[in-house]
Order: structure tokens, then C-alpha cells, then sequence
């Protein structure tokens, strides 16, 4: 089989490829770009689920990056075992054609556990006291010692949250090339999420993230030079385009105000109480699965949120059949925003008595996604919560705002101007100018099979 490399450029669209990334705008004169159409919901699991299996959400059954437990009665997010994809993914479908074949999954999501050769992906330690130490995880276990010891502790604060930078896809780019020269796999699976914060933070302004732009274009220019001296041949990927946003659309307590979501205290704060609920929402960027506990209040979810101002669609069962999300995992109503609009998690009316986890970076408890843990309330408060770390006293980072005001960029909906769809990018073969999602999978075994 032909070596392949598939490098995943999160939030990499034709509406950032210009002046900021020169390597980038050269390389795609020379290459083959296809679109990709986003499929509901363009999130990052979903998206990259169906790129390696093929199948649509309703087939492998990732209908978000978290959804409702109906038989915990809890909410979970960001699961990583592979055990959760029902379906075969392409590195299984290509050992079966050459037993030879090996595979790297370098930080692409549900690596644990899985068949893939060689697999590292983000693991922070919890601690009994509390902290949250920087990991990863990964397959063969000496592979995140011999990864650590040549590039440093895995940078986790750089990889998500305020302190969110160039680092972390820096490290994982360098691991890829390690285990590249070392065991030198048959396909590559990539991830680079660096143009992820930047653009959920500002938007898709390339006059705001220029920075941020020029530093992954740098780093794929040594990526794919070095790949390309190796014989591989590299395909550029990305599983969504962020869109431009303004309004946030509190779901939750919508449901709320109308008697629907229950709420427990527990120390003086409030807490989603998802299990004694008639209505909920996990709120996931563009899109929301609302779980309802009768079909009398379904209908009354339908009427309480039809015309709210900032969603577009309400998918019912044949709704969700239409938008391949027909899954027992997915709520029984979805709910779809408006292109500038998204969904927060927030259930409570007074942030007086938000929970404690709403001012931290807490993608586990929070049942819903959180583009806010982007942003810092106050750098001085955050340097005094490091200089209490440093110093070796209790500390709580409770550093992020709960302004939801100031997030400027989305995905997840799919009715949204091409300029901000998904790309493929490939020097190889021409491929159709836009693609659904389910034929990746089959292009990455065309340029294994070459």
C-alpha cells in the first residue's frame, strides 16, 4: 500500500487561505480542492467518525461531541473510547486488504482502545487533592514516555482553555514525524487544532487572527515537506469552516422558565439536575439535543421554542431521518441555530449561583460545550490563582467569565455559505468539487490502494 497522510486542519476554509498563509495559497494552486458538505451536526467527533468509517451519524452513532446517558441519567462529554463507534473505521478495512498495513492515530478522536497501530491522545491525571496534571494517553503505553522525554510534558493548557496556543499542535506534529521516522506506519491520521480557538474566539477575520494563521501555515510547511521526502502522499483535511456569530441562544433556560428543566442545590449553587427533568438540552455549538420525558411535553418543547429568535429548525423524528441524526443516543427533539447564532449550556437565571464548574475549564461536568473557556475573566485574578499554584497553597482556576456575548465564531449547522464549508486538499487526484462527508473514508483508501 502507498503511504498516506491524512493531516487534519481544524477550521481550515477557503475564507482563511490568503495573504496570512502564503505556503497555503501556493500549495492549493498546485493541488486538487474539493468542498466538503457538512453534515449535522459539523462537529469535531461526529465529522471525523464519518470520514473514517463511511457511515453517517444515524449509522455510527456519534450524534455530538456528548449526549445524554438515559441509562446513567447523565450527561457525558469528550468520551474517548473506541468502543462508542459502531462501525468499522478504515484502518480496520485496510488491514483486511493488506495484513501488512499499519496505522497512526495521532490525537484524532475515540483513540482508546481501538485497532489502530500506534495512537496518542490528550489524558490529563486527576489527582486525589484535586489538581488536573497535563498527559496523554497512549498505545503502545511506552510510546507517551519516548514522546515526553524527546518534546516535553504533553502542553494540555495549550491544547484547550484560555492559554490556548501554537504549542500543543506543535507537539503533536512533532510526535506524528517521531513516530513516523521511528515505525514509519502506512497511513497517518493527524490533528491539528491550532485555527480551532483563534477563530472561536474572533470569528473567521483573517485582520484579527493573521498570527494564529501564519503559525499553522508554517507548521504545515514543514509537515508536508517533510512528508513529501518521505514518499507519502499527504491529504489535507479539515472536518469543519467556523462561521461568524453573534448571538447566543440560552436554551436551557428557556426550557427552565417554562417549568421543564429541574435544578438541585447543592452548597449555595445550582446544578442541572438532567435525571428529574422534563426537558433539557445538551447544547453543542450550533446544535442542541433536547431530551424530553413524555411525548405530551415534546409537543410542548416544539411549541415553547418554535419562532425563538436565533433557531432554524426543530428536527422531529422524520426530521432527524432527513439529516442522517436518527440514533437512539440523539435527543428527541434537535434543535438547529440560526448561521450566527449558537447554543450555550447555561441553565441558571442568577450567575450569582452558577456552579462552581461554570467559571473553570471543565469539559467532563459541564453538560454542554463551552466556548467561553476561551476567554479569561481577568488576568490579574488568573496570574494570582498561578502564584498560588507556585506557591504551593489551594488553589480553584475559577477564571473564566460567563459572558457568552463573546464568542464570534460557531459551527454545527449545515445551511451555511460555502466559503465556510470543510476542505479537501490533495495533490494526487481530482475529486468532485464538493463531497459529501461519508466519501472521505473511501478517498483515503484510493490513495492507500494507488
Amino acid at each position: 500500500m502507498r503511504k498516506t497522510v491524512v493531516i487534519d486542519v481544524v477550521g481550515l476554509s477557503s475564507a482563511v487561505i490568503g495573504e496570512h498563509t502564503p505556503f497555503l495559497a501556493s500549495y492549493v494552486k498546485n493541488a486538487y480542492v474539493s468542498r466538503i458538505k457538512p453534515h449535522l451536526p459539523a462537529v469535531t467527533t461526529s465529522m471525523q467518525t464519518t470520514y473514517l468509517t463511511g457511515l453517517w451519524p444515524s449509522q455510527h452513532g456519534i450524534v455530538a461531541n456528548g449526549w445524554y446517558d438515559r441509562v446513567d441519567s447523565e450527561v457525558k462529554f469528550w468520551k474517548q473510547s473506541n468502543k462508542l463507534v459502531q462501525g468499522e473505521s478504515v484502518w480496520d478495512t485496510a488491514k483486511r486488504i493488506d495484513p501488512g498495513f499499519t496505522c497512526a492515530q495521532l490525537f484524532w478522536w475515540y483513540n482508546m482502545y481501538g485497532s489502530a497501530d500506534y495512537s496518542v491522545t490528550p489524558r490529563p491525571n486527576y489527582l486525589a487533592d484535586g489538581r488536573k496534571i497535563p498527559d496523554c494517553y497512549s498505545h503502545p503505553a511506552t510510546l507517551r514516555d519516548e514522546l515526553q522525554q524527546r518534546f516535553g510534558q504533553f502542553p494540555l493548557f495549550s491544547f484547550w482553555g484560555p492559554g490556548a496556543n501554537i504549542a500543543s499542535s506543535e507537539w503533536i506534529a512533532n510526535s506524528a514525524m517521531y513516530v513516523e521516522e521511528k515505525h514509519s506506519p502506512t497511513l497517518s491520521l493527524v490533528y491539528l487544532p491550532h485555527l480551532d480557538y483563534c477563530q472561536q474566539k474572533f470569528g473567521p477575520d483573517t485582520s484579527k487572527i493573521g498570527k494564529e494563521l501564519r503559525e499553522i501555515d508554517t507548521l504545515l510547511e514543514k509537515m508536508v515537506g517533510f512528508y513529501e521526502a518521505r514518499g507519502a502522499n499527504v491529504l489535507l483535511l479539515s472536518e469543519y469552516g467556523i462561521a461568524p456569530v453573534c448571538r447566543p441562544v440560552h436554551i436551557n433556560r428557556l426550557l427552565r422558565k417554562a417549568g421543564l428543566l429541574a435544578v438541585r442545590i447543592e452548597r449555595g449553587l445550582e446544578l442541572l439536575d438532567a435525571g428529574a427533568s422534563s426537558a433539557f438540552a445538551v447544547a453543542d455549538h450550533q446544535i442542541a439535543h433536547i431530551y424530553t420525558a413524555t411525548d405530551t411535553v415534546k409537543q410542548q418543547v416544539v411549541e415553547l421554542l418554535t419562532e425563538v429568535p436565533g433557531i432554524a429548525l426543530l428536527l422531529d423524528d422524520e426530521g432527524k431521518k432527513q439529516y442522517h441524526l436518527d440514533h437512539e443516543r440523539a435527543g428527541d427533539i434537535v434543535a438547529v441555530a440560526e448561521a450566527d447564532s449558537w447554543f450555550t449550556y447555561y441553565f441558571w437565571l442568577d450567575d450569582r449561583v452558577a456552579p462552581d464548574y461554570a467559571r473553570v475549564v471543565d469539559i467532563h461536568k459541564k453538560p454542554g460545550y463551552d466556548p467561553v473557556e476561551m476567554f479569561m475573566s481577568s488576568k490579574l485574578r488568573g496570574g494570582y490563582k498561578l502564584l498560588r499554584k507556585k506557591l504551593g497553597f489551594r488553589y480553584v482556576m475559577d477564571v473564566i467569565p460567563l459572558d457568552a456575548t463573546l464568542v464570534k465564531g460557531s459551527h454545527g449547522a449545515v445551511d451555511i455559505p460555502v466559503d465556510y464549508y470543510p476542505l479537501l486538499i490533495s495533490k494526487d487526484k481530482k475529486h468532485e468539487a464538493e463531497l459529501e462527508p461519508i466519501a472521505i473514508r473511501d478517498i483515503i483508501l484510493g490513495s492507500l490502494n494507488a
